[in-house]
């Protein structure tokens, strides 16, 4: 291969092919590869600083995933047409990434180091995040970068009751469970997903399907890593400078204090102050010199003192640091119609977690337009999850949407999604307000939406709620503490952060991330029974506020309502030029917005009051009707010529009115009679089958005169036959008074 490219080909359960290509392209990055499936192919590479950052003590990845529109030969939607700000779908294929690979560098490890991932082709049928995360770890597995891998990551669906690993695009919509699951060859690391209500043991099984396919991608990149020199002997690299001294002193001192601490049950922040108080009071008793060189390493020492403190108190007195049971949830309540102007809202609070969420509902045309180089259309369910600082007592800077709010958003989304009602003529967009926040906002936002929705009298199918589970384990021990609703403190100091949204009959999505190696199938299986009967409990403590749809919209929303007319009709609803369905908007006040699928037109009609709906039926009723023969119709007359009017009966239908049939007397001049723009009552008295013209009369709607004959064409009473008489008259005297000079009669001539 030129340029020195090696490739590992591997198969997929489907029988398709996946090849991992290195050595070809971007040579100057640290690492980098070109993964193909089909037509799709991403190009990732990473790059990663020789120094560590200073000042810092987490690690600063960076993980992009850009999707390129001539990839699928689109050209960017906008002004400028240019790929430019990531969007939402790009941003969660890039969080799905980071979050699988970002426990796997050493916690020392300071370096910077950015991951980018570029769909360079793509089918769009073929969906590329499932491909992402091999990717970025393949690129990470042929560089020199330590990383504690390989990982991969893979879709699993079920699809008419078979498990599928990256299905089609277009088979995804029958679907029942929709999951990326990431991990090692031994672990699993991530899952996010959504289900339609299924059971939690379908879920594990979806699980380890998944992850038997992973185990052998995982293979294929240490099989490709080994063909690469660079990748055999990884950097070294200068972690965090230490002092064991002070570590141990630290602990020796400062650990009973925490666990004290721990032990107290007070609330988050007067925990933090004491907490605080203790690094305060400890750092006074060093040199002032001393405590400012090693203010890094003494922040780090208590960070750990702290966790290790909390998680023994929980794992040894089985209970936790706001004095709750492992399986008890803080107390809930919520308020429905908070907000009077808005279309729905509520108000829900769990704890210290308090979500304001507000429901707004639109029409076609409010819509949100999807551009994406695999991905487009318009959705009608939008969900906007906002987390100010105020929420958890900071003061920072807003710098506009961050990618939490982004992914928390969008985990929400797909929680309510599939309870919402298949007939349904609104876009609905969900606003959550994050006003106070220690523990899951997230799961918040699905409980407050729920409650949002049923006030706004959206006829969900059932009522949502998620909880936010968590997990403390020793394996040295075998001890382990499964938590129900957890705090912010027990998810940074915790083993797993695990999300379950459902129904009362089954998961309707999922966010987990692990961090520690090797967690049991028995215990992920217990903590999802456990977060089942916890999901029970907050939908009961939901119910005491409202248990089912409100049943009619507020006041000030405006209605809607869904006509459906054959397609053949839409032009003659628009008009030329949109003039008659401008026409139908003024008269009645509405807003009409028709869209075509398949073979009909869905014509919403929107207003806020019943009769302007009505009347803006009743023209629509009136484009689509199919005049019937013998029926009477109020029309208007929009021209006249001399043998008739031509009389518009229903909007865009015209028939002619001859002159024959506008009187039962003889008409001479059309315009003596009618005139343009004149409403009159017509009959229409027959349909020409070959051309569809409509022939209408308007004398069998008037009173017949007695000299008219009984039959359908009466004989005609005009001048021209008065003077017929008026010659016979003549004639029969003229008979009668000429006589010849014989004295007969003189014969009678004509």
């Amino acid at each position: 291969m030129a340029n020195n490219a090696i490739i590992k080909k591997l198969q997929m359960p489907d029988g398709t092919e996946i090849s991992i290509e290195t050595g070809r392209l971007a040579r100057q990055a640290d690492g980098a590869v070109v993964v193909k499936h089909g037509n799709t192919m991403l190009l990732a590479t990473v790059v990663s600083n020789k120094e560590a950052k200073t000042g810092v003590d987490f690690m600063p990845l960076t993980v992009e995933y850009k999707e390129k529109y001539a990839a699928t030969g689109r050209f960017p939607g906008g002004f400028f047409k240019r790929e430019a700000r990531p969007s939402e779908y790009e941003i969660l294929i890039s969080r799905l990434v980071d979050r699988a690979l970002r426990p796997l560098f050493n916690d020392d490890y300071h370096c910077e180091t950015q991951v980018f991932i570029t769909l360079i082709s793509g089918d769009k049928n073929s969906a590329p995040d499932a491909l992402a995360a091999l990717a970025a770890s393949s690129a990470l597995a042929v560089s020199d970068i330590p990383f504690n891998g390989p990982i991969s990551e893979v879709r699993v669906a079920r699809i008419d009751g078979e498990f599928v690993i990256n299905p089609a695009i277009d088979k995804l919509k029958e679907a029942d469970i929709d999951m990326m699951v990431a991990a090692t060859k031994e672990n699993i690391m991530m899952v996010e997903g959504e289900m339609k209500e299924i059971p939690e043991a379908d879920m594990l099984e979806a699980i380890k399907v998944a992850h038997a396919v992973i185990k052998t991608q995982c293979e294929a990149q240490l099989d490709l890593a080994s063909q690469i020199e660079k990748s055999k002997i990884k950097r070294e690299y200068e972690g965090d400078e230490n002092d064991e001294g002070l570590k141990q002193r630290m602990h020796d001192e400062l650990y009973d204090k925490v666990y004290a601490v721990a032990r107290q049950g007070t609330a988050k922040h007067e925990r933090s102050e004491l907490f605080a108080k203790i690094k305060e009071e400890f750092i006074e008793t060093l040199p002032e010199e001393e405590a400012e060189e090693k203010s890094g390493m003494i922040g780090r020492y208590y960070h750990d003192i702290e966790k290790d403190a909390i998680r023994n108190f929980v794992l040894d007195e089985r209970t936790r640091i706001d004095k709750r049971q492992l399986d008890e949830i803080r107390p809930i309540w919520s308020e429905v119609d908070f907000l009077p102007a808005a279309h729905g809202s509520a108000v829900f609070t769990r704890g210290e977690t308090q979500s304001l969420v507000s429901v707004t509902l639109g029409t076609k045309l409010d819509e949100q337009i999807i551009d994406g180089a695999v991905y487009d259309g318009k959705i009608n369910f939008i969900l906007h999850y906002n987390f100010p600082a105020f929420s958890t007592g900071e003061a920072r800077p807003n710098r506009g949407t961050s990618r939490r709010e982004v992914g928390h958003g969008n985990l929400a989304l797909r929680a309510l999604k599939f309870v919402m009602p298949d007939e349904n003529p609104y876009t609905v967009r969900i606003v959550s307000d994050i006003l106070e926040s220690n523990g899951s906002s997230s799961m918040a936002t699905v409980c407050g939406g729920t409650l949002a929705l049923m006030d706004a009298g959206i006829k969900i199918t059932k009522p949502v709620s998620g909880i936010a589970m968590g997990l403390i384990s020793d394996t040295k021990s075998d001890k382990y503490a499964i938590l129900s609703d957890i705090l912010g403190d027990e998810d940074h100091l915790g083993d797993m952060d695990f999300k379950v949204t459902g129904t009362r009959d089954g998961i309707t999505a999922c966010q987990m991330d692990i961090k520690v190696d090797g967690l049991p199938y028995k215990i992920l299986e217990e903590a999802l029974e456990q977060a089942r009967k916890g999901r029970l409990h907050i939908l009961d403590e939901m119910g005491k506020t409202i248990s089912q749809p409100s049943d009619d919209y507020k006041p000030h929303v405006p209605r809607i309502e869904q006509m459906k007319v054959p397609k053949e009709f839409i032009g003659a609803i628009i008009g030329p030029g949109g003039k008659i369905i401008q026409d139908i908007q003024a008269e009645s006040n509405c807003t009409i917005v028709i869209e075509e699928i398949d073979d009909f037109g869905i014509v919403d009609i929107v207003a806020v009051d019943k009769d302007s709906i009505e009347a803006a039926k009743d023209r629509i009723k009136q484009i689509i009707a199919i005049p019937e023969v013998g029926e009477v119709y109020k029309g208007k007359i929009k021209n006249i010529t001399a043998f008739g009017a031509f009389v518009e009966i229903m909007p865009g239908k015209e028939g002619l009115l001859h002159v024959s049939e506008i009187d039962w007397v003889r008409i001479a001049n059309v315009e003596d009679v009618l005139k343009v723009g004149e409403e009159i009552e017509v009959k229409l008295i027959e349909v020409d089958v070959k051309t569809g013209k409509l022939k209408l009369s308007r004398k069998r709607l008037l009173p017949r005169p007695p000299h008219a004959d009984s039959g359908d064409r009466p004989r005609r009473y005009d001048d021209r036959n008065k003077r017929n008489d008026d010659r016979n008259k003549r004639n029969d005297d003229n008979r009668g008074g000429n006589r010849d000079s014989r004295g007969g009669n003189k014969p009678y001539r004509r």
